[in-house]
C-alpha cells in the first residue's frame, strides 16, 4: 500500500491519497477481505465490502495458490486413480488461464471443478475415519476452495454456507432450469410397490391377498408398466395381469388418461379365461409428490369372444409417510354368466 501526500499528524488521508499495489493482495484463502469500498471524497473511515465477489474480481494471481494446492495433492499419497485423473485434467487449464492472464472461469474449467468437487466429496464421505489426517485436511481444503470459487462465480450476495446447504440454489447457479418443462415432464405420480389384504364378497366373503407394482416409469416417455396378482387364501379364485400404459398428456399433469394393453388370466368358481386385455385408465394425482391420487380403469379381457370379461377398478391412495401410502381398491368383474367383486386394503411403498 502506498500513501501519497502524507497527511499531517491527526488528519485522515483521503481516498485519492491511497492506492494498493499488486503485492498487497492476500493469499487465495483470505481474499474475501482484500477489497474495500473507498469513498470518492474525504472520509474519516471506510467500510469493508460484502465478502462475496464475482469471479471477475479474481485476479490471475489468486489461481496460483489453488494450482499449488492441487499439485501438492497430486504429489502426496492415498489419492485414487479417478481423483488423480481429474486433477491432471484441470491443471493444464489452470496453467492456460494463468498464461493468458484470464480471471473469468472458463466453462471447461467450471465443469472440471464440479467433477473434482464431486470426487473429493465422495472420498471424504466414503472413507471417513480411514483417511490419513494430512490427506483429509488437503481434500477438505480443496473442497472448500472449489466451493469458494463456485460461489464467487454467481451474482448473488449470499453467504457461501447458504449456497452450500441449498441444492436448489446450487442447481440454479449452475444452470437456470426450465421450470415449465419440469412441471410438464416430471411425473406427478410415483411407482408404487403394493401388498395388501383382499376380500371377495361374491365368493362367500372369502379373504385373500393382493400384490403388485403400479406405474413402473420407462424413461420420461409417458410409458409405464404394471403387474399385479391376487387370490383367495383357500380356493381357486385368482387373477394375474400385466399391462402397459401410455399416458397421453405430460406426466406432470394433474389429470391424465392412458390407453392400456396387456394380458390377464382369471380363474373363479364359475369360469376360467385368459388372453389379451385392452382398455383405458385415468389417474388424478392430487399431489405432485405421490402423496395422494385417484385411479379409475376399465379393461376388457379377450374382447369380442364368448369368454370376454370386463374389469372395472377404482383405487384411492394417501401417503402416511414420504415413502408409504395406504390405498383402497374396489373391483368389479363382469362376464357373460357371472359377476364377481373384490375389495382390497393395500400398503404401498414408493421407492
Amino acid at each position: 500500500m502506498v500513501v501519497t501526500g502524507s497527511p499531517v499528524w491527526g488528519q485522515t488521508a483521503t481516498a485519492s491519497e491511497i492506492s494498493f499495489n499488486a503485492e498487497d493482495r492476500l493469499p487465495f484463502g483470505n481474499f474475501q477481505n482484500s477489497q474495500f469500498n473507498l469513498p470518492s471524497s474525504s472520509s474519516n473511515s471506510f467500510e469493508p465490502e460484502t465478502p462475496i465477489f464475482k469471479a471477475q474480481t479474481l485476479q490471475t494471481g489468486r489461481w496460483q495458490p489453488f494450482r499449488q494446492l492441487l499439485e501438492q495433492l497430486l504429489a502426496g499419497e492415498g489419492r485414487t486413480a479417478e481423483l488423480e485423473q481429474a486433477i491432471r485434467l484441470i491443471l493444464p487449464q489452470l496453467e492456460q488461464m494463468l498464461d493468458d492472464e484470464e480471471s473469468d472461469l472458463d466453462p471447461e474449467v467450471e465443469q472440471e471443478l464440479k467433477r473434482l468437487r464431486s470426487l473429493v466429496e465422495q472420498i471424504l464421505e466414503s472413507a471417513e475415519g480411514t483417511l490419513n489426517p494430512n490427506l483429509r485436511e488437503q481434500l477438505a481444503t480443496v473442497r472448500q476452495s472449489i466451493v469458494q470459487i463456485q460461489t464467487n462465480n454467481n451474482d448473488l450476495k449470499l453467504d457461501p454456507e447458504i449456497i452450500e446447504n441449498s441444492p436448489v440454489l446450487q442447481r440454479w447457479l449452475q444452470e437456470i432450469p426450465d421450470v415449465l418443462a419440469d412441471i410438464h415432464n416430471d411425473p406427478a405420480f410415483k411407482t408404487r410397490v403394493r401388498l395388501g389384504y383382499s376380500q371377495y364378497p361374491s365368493t362367500n366373503e372369502k379373504g385373500g391377498f393382493n400384490v403388485g407394482v403400479e406405474d413402473i416409469l420407462i424413461g420420461r416417455t409417458g410409458l409405464t408398466a404394471s403387474i399385479n396378482y391376487d387370490r383367495v387364501f383357500e380356493g381357486d379364485r385368482q387373477t394375474f395381469g400385466a399391462d402397459l400404459q401410455y399416458y397421453l398428456f405430460p406426466l406432470g399433469s394433474y389429470a391424465n388418461v392412458a390407453p392400456v394393453i396387456g394380458y390377464r388370466n382369471i380363474t373363479t368358481d364359475g369360469y376360467w379365461t385368459d388372453g389379451p386385455s385392452v382398455g383405458v385408465r385415468a389417474i388424478f394425482p392430487l399431489s405432485r409428490t405421490g402423496a395422494a391420487d385417484i385411479t379409475l380403469s376399465q379393461l376388457f379381457v379377450s374382447p369380442g369372444s364368448r369368454d370376454e370379461v370386463g374389469i372395472t377398478t377404482f383405487s384411492v391412495g394417501y401417503a402416511v409417510t414420504p415413502n408409504l401410502r395406504l390405498a383402497a381398491d374396489i373391483q368389479k368383474q363382469n362376464s357373460i354368466g357371472e359377476k364377481d367383486s373384490r375389495v382390497g386394503l393395500v400398503l404401498e411403498w414408493m421407492p
